[in-house]
């Protein structure tokens, strides 16, 4: 072999020497990356996993307190359902008190609401025509004992029961529907502490 050859033969001995290297360099290269890519790949799998979980669990709490809040709704609706027919009961026995009762029930009524003043009485067409023969004395006495006067009109008016007081064109509802709506929260409160407690 000449010396021409030998220096042919170092030169491409050292070509594939450093060939072999750059390929062993970019094996050793391209595995680190698929390596990287891989462990990244499982770390973001387990963070998505990580976020699906702590969204079911969200959600199932989301339906639960969902499922919790339309029971409450639920049993509120049905006691205020009873409550309102333990009212309306109460209403309808009101106003099927027989007549000695029911004027009764007027007469304290009227002590607790009559003024010092001037005024007139009014009342429905049917309790006009059922009311006692000395209530309307009644009415003046009590208008009397505080110190003012009430007169019956004869006019009956559209209400179902109890009266309106009129003092110088102020009208005082003392119609039983205005009663019962004036204390339907402490009612409701003290037939809700009677059925539930």
């Amino acid at each position: 072999m000449s010396g021409l050859d030998k220096m042919k033969a170092r030169i491409l001995e050292e070509a594939q020497s450093t060939a072999r290297e750059i390929i062993g360099k970019a094996k050793a290269d391209a595995d680190a990356a698929v390596q990287a890519a891989e462990e990244s790949a499982e770390a973001e799998a387990a963070e998505i996993l990580a976020r699906a979980k702590r969204d079911a669990a969200d959600y199932g709490m989301r339906v639960d307190s969902s499922m919790d809040m339309q029971r409450k709704q639920a049993l509120l609706a049905a006691k205020q359902e009873v409550i309102g027919g333990v009212l309306k009961a109460a209403y309808d026995a009101v106003m099927d008190l027989d007549d000695e009762k029911y004027f009764e029930m007027l007469e304290k009524l009227l002590e607790k609401n009559t003024l010092p003043e001037a005024g007139e009485i009014r009342f429905s067409a049917k309790d006009l025509g059922r009311m006692p023969a000395g209530f309307p004395d009644r009415i003046k006495n009590i208008a009397a004992s505080k110190g003012g006067s009430l007169t019956v009109s004869e006019k009956p008016e559209k209400m179902d029961g109890g009266f309106l007081l009129v003092y110088g064109g102020i009208e005082e509802n003392c119609t039983i529907s205005a009663v019962f709506a004036s204390k339907r929260e402490e009612l409701s409160d003290q037939v809700n502490r009677l059925l539930f407690g």
